[in-house]
Order: C-alpha cells, then structure tokens, then sequence
C-alpha cells in the first residue's frame, strides 16, 4: 500500500511540474519538434552557419525545423569575395546538409549593400565602374550562384533592404543605387528567374511592419507587380522586440504585402529584450543585460500574440524563420552595445525550450 501511494503522489507531482511549466506530460508531445506543431501552418525555418550541422547542433536542427537559411555564407563578399573567384565550400555544406535530411532552403541573399566585395564597382584602375559594367557583373554572379543550387534551393532573398532608413527618402544611396538608378532591382529579380524559373523569389527589409517604412517598401513591390517583374513575396525580417510590433501593425503589413498577390514570408524572426537600436554605441554606466523575470514575461506576451497572428494569416503566410538556433550565440550579442548579452530566441543556451517556446506551440 505503501508503494502504490508513493507511486501514486509521484505521479501527481510530474503532472503538477507539467502543468507550472507548461509543459506537454506525455512522452509523445514532449518528442515533438517546433516544426510538427506547426505542420499544418507553414514551415518553420532557421538560419544557419556550417559549423551548426553537426553533434547537438545538428540532432537540434533537424528536430525542429524543416528549412534552412544560410546566414553568411551566401552573401556576395563570402561567396564571391574576388572577380574571379567563388568560396562554395560553407554554402555547399549548408545545401547537402539539407538535401541529406530533406530540409528546404531559403537562399540569402543575391544582392545587398553590405557584405559585398569592393571589387564588383570598381575597375582595374580603381575609378567606378559604368552602369553596364555593373550589371553584367550582377548578372554574372547571379546565373553562377543560382544555377549552382538549382532545383535545391526553393526560394532566394533576391534583394536585401533597398529602401532608405530616412522616412523622407525611397530607396537607399547604396552603390547600386547610385550606378544603376532602380534598374538594379529589377534586373536582379529577371536574372534570377531566369536562372532558375521554378524558384520563389523575394524582396526581404526590416522595420517591414512599421507604418512609414510599410508604405514605401508596399510602394516598391506595387512598381515591380505593376511592370511584371518577376517577383513572388515578400520577406518581413521580424527583428521584433518585446516593445514591437503592435497587433495592427502587423496585421496591416500582412493584409497590405498581401493584397498585391504576393507570399508573404517571416525571414529573420527574433525577439530582443531591449528597444531596437541601429547605431553602435558603448554599454550604458550600470546597463544590465539580464534576462529578469519581467522581461521574460514580456517576451512571452509577445511571441504568443505574433504566432497567435501567424497562424490566422496562415494562407498569406508560407514560412517563418528564426535568425539563430538559439540564446547561447545569436547576431544580436554585442549589437548593437559591445559586451551586452541578449536573449532573442524560444530555446536558451543549453538548447532547452524557454518559456515563450510552450506557450508558442500550446495553441487549440
């Protein structure tokens, strides 16, 4: 008698431990990735680096998620640093990783103003190289990179952030834009449909939610749907925090990228505990960077009212991915404040499911 009630009282306690955590109590669920929670929904991605596909890592990301993002190592300067020359070895690793363990991925990023190598605008001499220079180059770097990965990779970051950070300008005084006009945006979206004409192509920005950037980057995409170019979606880089976005803001971008007909993707989803920063600046006199109960909590909100979003624009919505695995090493580590931690992400450094993860994926 003894040993049933024991038996008994430890059972009852395992059920009151599920339950404060929130936590799944049978075997069954508790195997269950982030992805098969949101099987029926889109599918879930994350960006990755090669030294991430193997051990822990490895075993974490094929549990949880059914696409792949290259961060790095698909961008011009790390794929393509000399004319001449392409670095295949990170991107191969990263594709055959996700060919092997039937992972899709999102191809990142076929042209941005940053991380790109110098040498593509200038010439021999040094001075700037000429609008058709730049182009062919372009063009060049695009068919090698997309015919490399074709019919592996499923959808391409075509263009990165071309829209200015100034409210009162368009599009961004980058070198491309300076050389070509918008010619380059276009020209990119044709290249890579023409290399490739099965792949979904995106425009992906930040700050994609709020109101004054919304309506110049839903400006953009009108002009590219208007003039047939062919463009598929849209990537909304929800480098969100605990302060942002608000409900209708997101529920407005969703709605308006949408209304042009076009995919509506989440490509670099995390959640910071501090206000969002672009400058660089020195840690603050006494500035913590603590993960405290009330900054958890808040974070918690925020992830269950954007999933909560997601899954009602399940038809707009055709994937989410988080930039990084998880809080042990994300981008957002000393940036944009050297020597300050944060704590973005639903897994912690030990690879364990936070508190905002169950409240995610506990959903009716």
């Amino acid at each position: 008698m003894k040993k049933l009630n024991y038996i008994l009282f430890a059972f009852a306690g395992s059920m009151l431990l599920a339950c404060v955590t929130n936590k799944p109590s049978d075997t069954k669920n508790s195997e269950k990735g982030l992805k098969d929670y949101y099987q029926p929904f889109f599918p879930m991605g994350v960006a990755v680096n090669a030294r991430d596909l193997t051990g822990a890592n490895a075993d974490f990301i094929r549990k949880n998620y059914n696409s792949i993002t290259p961060e790095n190592a698909m961008k011009m300067g790390p794929i393509h640093p000399r004319e001449n020359y392409y670095n295949w070895r990170d991107a191969d690793s990263i594709v055959s990783f996700a060919v092997k363990n039937n992972l899709r991925v999102r191809g990142h990023a076929l042209c941005w103003h940053e991380q790109t190598p110098d040498w593509l605008f200038k010439n021999a001499d040094g001075t700037q190289v000429s609008k058709e220079v730049l182009l062919k180059r372009l063009k060049e770097h695009i068919f090698t990179v997309v015919n490399r990965y074709k019919g592996k990779i499923y959808a391409w970051d075509v263009v990165n952030e071309a829209i200015d950070d100034d409210s009162t300008k368009f599009l961004r005084s980058s070198l491309w834009y300076q050389i070509t006009g918008e010619d380059f945006i276009v020209k990119a979206f044709e290249y890579a449909h023409e290399a490739d004409p099965n792949a979904k192509l995106f425009y992906n920005d930040y700050n994609a939610v709020r109101p004054e950037k919304r309506e110049r980057i839903y400006r953009l995409l009108k002009k590219l749907v208007d003039a047939k170019v062919p463009i598929d979606g849209v990537g909304i880089q929800a480098h969100w925090s605990i302060f942002e976005p608000l409900e209708a803001e997101l529920r407005k971008a969703i709605e308006q990228y949408s209304s042009l007909g076009l995919d509506v993707q989440v490509t670099e989803l995390d959640m910071s505990i501090y206000k969002w920063e672009k400058e660089r600046r020195a840690k603050y006199v006494g500035e913590s960077d603590e993960l405290t109960p009330e900054l958890e909590q808040k974070q918690i909100e925020q992830y269950t009212k954007v999933f909560k979003i997601f899954r009602e624009y399940r038809k707009n919505i055709t994937g989410v991915t988080f930039w990084n695995i998880s809080d042990r090493s994300t981008w957002l580590d000393n940036y944009p404040v050297p020597g300050r931690k944060n704590y973005p992400l639903l897994f912690d450094a030990d690879l364990m499911p936070k508190k905002a993860y169950w409240e995610v994926v506990n959903f009716k």
